[in-house]
């Protein structure tokens, strides 16, 4: 009897490890990576127009920091680097219904976006700052000073910047634009009191417009990783982006791009 019940146990541990290798190996054929190698092509969902991380040169191309990294990443996979560039709002509508394989689009990882994605590794740290125009300087001393509703804040539609905005400056008037430069421009012109976004973008607008016209509220008052964003339910997927940013950022080339489109304005000659 003992016998029996050895040979139905392992009758039955041979069936479940069985029964669990084929969904391992279901799950992978599923996933997106197989379906990129097999394409042939990586489909990157950006936003141009998020200084340094993707933008537009003068001669039509896409350029950027992110845009570099993605490209290696099409690189290490050995396929073609296929830019998709979209609204900002409308990205995660792209991946969800397969327009895109993957969004680089400079997206803050937060807890309403990972409920309907993924997310990998962060690829920086970046927060929220605030570029004022010049007219209140000596007025307002920090970014708690805007929120009342006799100044204007502007930001771009569908981001952290004017969730920003509207969370911690609710007394304060708010307008969104399409595009950062956009409002960037409205608080240069003086129609809006100041702009509310990421340190990266406001720290280039500042060096390159600001000057007598902007002051820099400049210490970030959020905390907000970057970071690719993929579908739901796709471990091989995360296991490759993750291991593939590992790398990137200990054999030097991570350094050598950050220093390439954040500690020099080189290619900001390729705009003009």
């Amino acid at each position: 009897m003992k016998k029996v019940c050895l040979l139905l146990t392992l009758v039955l541990a041979l069936g479940f490890a069985f029964s669990a290798n084929a969904s391992d190996i279901d799950l992978a054929k599923k996933s997106t990576l197989n379906s990129i190698m097999k394409r042939g092509e990586l489909r990157c969902g950006i936003d141009s127009g998020y200084m340094p991380f993707e933008m537009t040169d003068k001669n039509g191309q896409f350029i950027g920091f992110e845009i570099d990294l993605a490209r290696e990443m099409a690189k290490a996979m050995g396929v073609k680097f296929v830019p998709v560039n979209m609204a900002f709002d409308g990205i995660i509508p792209a991946l969800l219904t397969d327009k895109i394989d993957i969004i680089t689009a400079g997206m803050t990882v937060n807890s309403k976006r990972n409920l309907q994605i993924n997310f990998a590794d962060p690829i920086i740290i970046v927060g929220q700052t605030a570029i004022v125009n010049k007219k209140l300087e000596g007025k307002i001393k920090s970014y708690k000073d805007l929120n009342s509703p006799e100044y204007t804040i502007v930001s771009k539609l569908g981001t952290t910047g004017e969730q920003a905005a509207k969370r911690l400056l609710p007394k304060a008037n708010y307008k969104s634009f399409d595009t950062e430069t956009d409002a960037a421009l409205e608080v240069l012109n003086g129609k809006a009191s100041a702009m509310v976004y990421d340190l990266p973008f406001n720290a280039i607008f500042m060096a390159e417009q600001g000057n007598g016209k902007l002051f820099f509220l400049e210490k970030p008052f959020t905390y907000e990783p970057l970071g690719w964003g993929i579908r739901k339910g796709d471990p091989d997927f995360i296991n490759f982006l993750n291991n593939f940013l590992r790398q990137l950022k200990n054999d030097g080339r991570y350094d050598k791009l950050y220093a390439k489109w954040f500690k020099n304005t080189d290619w900001r000659k390729k705009m003009q």
